[in-house]
């Protein structure tokens, strides 16, 4: 069994609602690289990541240029073998950033094939330890009104979601806190609220905002400050009064495994599009585990619904922002505070690419 067929492309998907976060501020778009392989059967594999408006043309090269060699004409059922020549293929130049992300794609789409070949829906091959994952909705929303936040969170729990978040990072703390305790109240005390600063603040300022909202009940604190602070976000974990959860910005295992064995984070939060693809992010997912952490995931939902059903850890799944469904043939089935990985084999994603040729940048 061979590999016969690679083929990426790279969409400028636009957004319904221009986004906003602490660091990336006014996101009205975002790229989409996508991978499609193909064996000598006859089936083909759909793999993808994303990023927030740049960085996509990179990605695309590397993919085509670099990794393509490195996988036509091998076994795609290899599959651990195929992950660590293409890691060492970028090593250096890589370790990690847009690397990390190009192998991602490759990597989710040789799984899909993996689960075509079995005919087995990703979360049975992979674990099948339950069939529903607890589900938030992930707002993206520092720069709403406050009308415009309520109103969101209002819809996203008519959606079916059973928890939400939302961004803080705002020039004043006082004014985050006011935004937060308005969306408590206007949510009531049952409902799981999180916080997510992407970044933006200092450990201080982080360890004093964890401290005014662990008294609005908040359930983690996200991305505190600058992920490559370790000792920060221990010192946060320990001075605040917030479990912590990142993990977006964290590119590979070995990021998590100091974060985790430094006991700097609480949910780990690996996302399967830029942390290696699904082989890494199991790689996560058992390291969290022996350390008695459960994890959870960033953005990607339609894919990450599958990885935390086939995990014994899983806590909640993110319904993103910067979601695919103008595009999907079957959007991910979200009900009463839970979501419902398909039962379609592999990933069960499928793509309406005459819809998303509009978008199409290379």
């Amino acid at each position: 069994m061979k590999i016969e067929l690679l083929e990426a492309g790279l969409y400028n998907v636009p957004l319904q609602v221009p986004l906003s976060d602490s660091t990336h501020g006014q996101m009205p778009h975002f790229e989409l690289i996508t991978v499609r392989l193909g064996d000598d059967q006859g089936l083909t594999g759909l793999g993808y990541t994303y990023t927030v408006g740049r960085g996509g043309g990179a990605i695309l090269s590397l993919i085509r240029k670099d990794l393509a060699p490195v996988l036509l004409g091998q076994d795609p059922r290899r599959i651990e073998r195929l992950w660590q020549a293409m890691w060492w293929a970028l090593h250096y130049s890589g370790r990690g950033g847009q690397a990390s992300l190009a192998l991602s794609a490759l990597d989710v789409a040789l799984w899909d094939l993996a689960g075509k070949r079995t005919g087995e829906p990703w979360w049975r091959l992979l674990g099948g330890c339950r069939d529903r994952v607890k589900v938030y909705a992930g707002g993206v929303d520092l720069h709403f009104s406050l009308e415009e936040l309520l109103e969101q969170h209002r819809r996203y729990l008519e959606l079916g979601f059973g928890a939400v978040k939302m961004k803080v990072g705002r020039e004043s703390l006082a004014e985050d806190l006011s935004r937060v305790a308005a969306l408590r109240e206007a949510i009531g005390p049952e409902v799981p609220l999180m916080v997510d600063a992407n970044m933006g603040w200092s450990v201080d300022r982080a360890v004093r905002a964890s401290r005014a909202l662990a008294e609005l009940d908040v359930y983690w604190l996200e991305e505190p400050t600058d992920p490559d602070d370790v000792r920060g976000h221990r010192r946060i974990a320990q001075r605040g009064a917030l479990p912590l959860a990142l993990g977006e910005n964290l590119h590979t295992v070995a990021e998590f495994q100091r974060y985790i064995a430094a006991g700097a984070v609480d949910f780990p939060e690996p996302d399967l599009s830029n942390c290696g693809g699904v082989t890494a992010w199991l790689k996560i997912a058992r390291l969290a585990e022996a350390f008695n952490l459960p994890v959870t995931s960033h953005g990607v939902h339609d894919l990450h619904v599958h990885l935390l059903a086939a995990v014994p850890n899983a806590s909640y799944l993110e319904g993103h922002g910067f979601g695919l469904e103008a595009y999907l043939a079957e959007p991910l089935r979200i009900e009463a505070g839970f979501a419902y990985p398909p039962l379609r084999p592999g990933h069960g994603v499928e793509l309406d690419w005459d819809r998303l040729s509009a978008c199409r940048e290379d």
